[in-house]
C-alpha cells in the first residue's frame, strides 16, 4: 500500500548498495518524502515476479511512477531523481565536474560488482563450485580502486552522485566483512565523514541476501 504522501515507490532492498544508492541520493536531494521504499527480496536463484513484473531483468532499485514507464537501474533513477528538485544537481552539467562524478560513479559500480562476485565465491556458491583465483581477481580489483581513490578522494568536495555511490558500495562492502579499505587512510577518514551524513543514518544496510 502507498503512502498517501508517496508519489513514487522505490521498489528496494536493504541489503542491496544499488538500491541504497538511489534511496541516499533521494535523501540528498530532498525528494525522501515523496518515495516509498518498498523492501523485495530478489536474486539470481530466487526470482522475485513483483519484481520482474516491473523489470525484465528481476533486479532491484525500480522506481514506479503513477501513470508512467517503471525506471531501473540505480544510474538512471539518479538521473532522473536529478531532474525533479531544484538545488545543485548532483550529476555535474557539465565540465570536469561532471566526468569526475560519473568516475566516481564507475568506479563505486565496479567495486560493488567485483565484491558480489568475490562474495558468490568465498560464500555463496556451493563449495564444490568456487574458483578461488576468481574471487582473489575480483578482490584485487577492489583493494586496486581502493589505492586509487585514497588519492582522489578530497574533504571538501560538493556531494555528487559519485560520491553517493561510493559510500554506499564501501559501506556495503564492509557490511558484508569482504575485503577492507581500512588500511587507506585517506578513503578512510572521507568515507567516515560521509558515513555521518543523515541521507546514510536515514538508511541503514540490514538482512541476508535470500537464496
Amino acid at each position: 500500500m502507498w503512502r498517501k504522501t508517496a508519489e513514487m515507490k522505490l521498489l528496494y532492498q536493504t541489503h542491496s548498495p544499488y538500491a541504497r544508492k538511489a534511496l541516499v541520493f533521494a535523501h540528498e536531494a530532498g525528494l525522501a518524502d515523496r518515495i516509498e521504499a518498498e523492501h523485495h527480496e530478489t536474486s539470481p536463484t530466487r526470482a522475485n515476479p513483483a519484481v520482474f513484473a516491473e523489470n525484465p531483468l528481476g533486479k532491484v532499485p525500480v522506481l514506479l511512477r503513477p501513470g508512467e514507464e517503471p525506471i531501473f537501474d540505480s544510474n538512471v533513477i539518479c538521473a532522473y531523481l536529478d531532474t525533479l528538485h531544484d538545488g545543485t544537481p548532483l550529476i555535474p552539467a557539465e565540465g570536469e565536474a561532471r566526468w569526475r562524478a560519473l568516475r566516481f560513479e564507475a568506479a563505486a559500480q565496479g567495486l560493488a560488482d567485483s565484491g558480489i562476485l568475490v562474495r558468490w565465491e568465498l560464500v555463496r556458491r556451493p563449495h564444490a563450485l568456487r574458483y578461488p583465483p576468481l574471487a582473489e581477481g575480483h578482490a584485487l580489483k577492489l583493494t586496486r580502486t581502493y589505492a586509487w581513490l585514497d588519492a582522489q578522494l578530497g574533504a571538501d568536495e560538493p556531494v555528487t552522485v559519485g560520491h553517493i555511490a561510493l559510500a554506499t558500495a564501501l559501506d556495503w562492502l564492509a557490511f558484508r566483512e569482504l575485503p577492507s579499505f581500512r588500511g587507506f587512510a585517506n578513503l578512510a577518514a572521507w568515507f567516515d565523514g560521509f558515513a555521518a551524513r543523515p541521507s546514510m543514518l536515514a538508511t541503514p544496510l540490514a538482512g541476508e541476501t535470500q537464496d
